[in-house]
């Protein structure tokens, strides 16, 4: 048990290291995430008619600030659930061959690219909790205020269910390339259908009938939509403990998921040449 949290261990520092390589052009890639915020407002501004005579109270009980607030608190909550080219990283190792060396050392696939992961979104919240803060500051009036400590806490830990969820969502997607030579395609569909079904493009509260109950059974709200959800006060307690279990319930069985899907992939898979 010791060598192996050693092991993982010294894979985090390797993994941070790497990411530090590149340092300056990580930093200015998390800055500019921030530009689409000022898009979101003025979009949503635009909607609600703000400041004219035809300006609406709310949609499906959202009012302007709500909306905005909401917005920022997907974006937060994307931040911890977003895994940029985990499943394409995957799907490379396997077409090139160069997942041979996780099978002829005593790494797990899966188990390294968590850390690393893990790594990379420590040292995006470094560089990022800066802007986060001042973008907070200053949409600070959008907000209605800050809820209880229950739902603070619900709120967190909402956060980390959503980069576990998005860590095993996109490596299964990443291990379809054990029986498919390409999963480029695959991915951009994906990539589509969770912006949507997430709650990143909109809050799923406007989804109409029978689509937007369909949703509810998805794991991908817990991506973006139920951490904000949870922090703009739209659960009460009880039904935010069933969210959370239900998220839970969905990172279990997506990790057997995954480790069966490696455990048969790996026993198809061939490797050529040195």
């Amino acid at each position: 048990m010791l060598a192996h949290w050693r092991t993982n261990w010294v894979s985090l520092r390797t993994c941070i290291a790497e990411v530090l390589v590149d340092r300056a052009d990580f930093a200015l890639v998390t800055l500019f995430r921030f530009l689409p915020i000022i898009t979101q407002i003025l979009l949503w501004r635009a909607i609600f008619a703000v400041g004219t005579s035809a300006e609406r109270d709310d949609i499906e009980g959202y009012g302007f600030r709500d909306m905005v607030a909401y917005y920022l608190l997907a974006m937060v909550a994307r931040a911890f659930s977003s895994m940029p080219g985990l499943a394409s990283g995957i799907a490379r190792d396997v077409r090139d061959g160069q997942i041979k060396k996780y099978l002829t050392q005593p790494i797990d696939l899966l188990g390294y690219l968590f850390w690393h992961r893990i790594a990379h979104k420590l040292v995006y919240y470094v560089v990022a909790t800066g802007p986060f803060v001042l973008v907070f500051w200053l949409c600070r009036d959008y907000f209605p205020g800050w809820p209880d400590a229950f739902t603070i806490a619900g709120f967190c830990v909402a956060l980390v269910l959503a980069f576990l969820l998005g860590f095993l969502i996109e490596a299964l997607i990443g291990q379809i390339s054990f029986w498919f030579l390409e999963v480029s395609s695959l991915l951009f569909i994906y990539m589509m259908f969770n912006y949507f079904l997430s709650g990143h493009m909109i809050p799923l509260d406007l989804l109409p009938g029978a689509a937007g109950a369909i949703v509810q059974y998805l794991p991908f709200k817990y991506l973006a939509y139920t951490p904000a959800a949870i922090m703009l006060g739209r659960y009460t307690h009880p039904e935010l403990v069933h969210e959370l279990t239900l998220a839970g319930i969905w990172i279990v069985a997506l990790f057997v998921t995954n480790r069966i899907a490696f455990a048969r992939g790996v026993k198809r898979y061939g490797a050529f040449g040195g």
